[in-house]
């Protein structure tokens, strides 16, 4: 990234997210370190701890092992600020979803704690869109790559 404060952001970011991950890591094992038999069978568990026991391994709802596929990049600043925007609304979609469904407080809190989170990542990578756009000698900055095409940087 050659803008030096959208590159700080975004390893801001990035650390943050990693955090998150370890938040829902530690909300997984803590509901699902005691459980007996008889519970993993009853709550539908059971398919992903003969798998897994009660490891955490990363997979969808639905199934699906996470998988490299879901990054999102096309070396492009301006392409991937919009994708980087779009998942923090999933993101958020997703928290809602949970919080639609989940009544424990001691779930609820940290889900909450996190989906404010994804909102304040939502306008970081706005306001880092609106730099790299204000570096640009060109209003139309749908027509380049600011990361590749240099020249049309103001401040080469």
């Amino acid at each position: 990234m050659y803008n030096r404060k959208v590159a700080g952001v975004l390893t801001d970011i990035g650390t943050e997210e990693m955090a998150h991950m370890e938040m829902i890591c530690a909300i997984v094992h803590q509901l699902t370190r005691d459980l007996t038999p008889e519970q993993i069978e009853k709550s539908g568990f059971a398919p992903y701890y003969i798998d897994h026991t009660t490891g955490l391994y990363p997979v969808a709802a639905a199934g699906t092992p996470f998988t490299a596929t879901y990054f999102q990049s096309k070396g492009d600043a301006i392409t991937d600020l919009h994708e980087d925007m779009a998942a923090e609304q999933k993101a958020r979609t997703t928290y809602d979803n949970l919080l639609r469904l989940i009544k424990d407080p001691d779930v609820c809190d940290p889900l909450r704690f996190l989906r404010e989170r994804e909102l304040v990542h939502y306008q970081r990578f706005g306001e880092s869109l609106r730099m790299v756009q204000d570096d640009l000698d060109s209003r139309n900055f749908y027509a380049f790559n600011p990361e590749f095409d240099m020249s049309k940087l103001k401040n080469k």
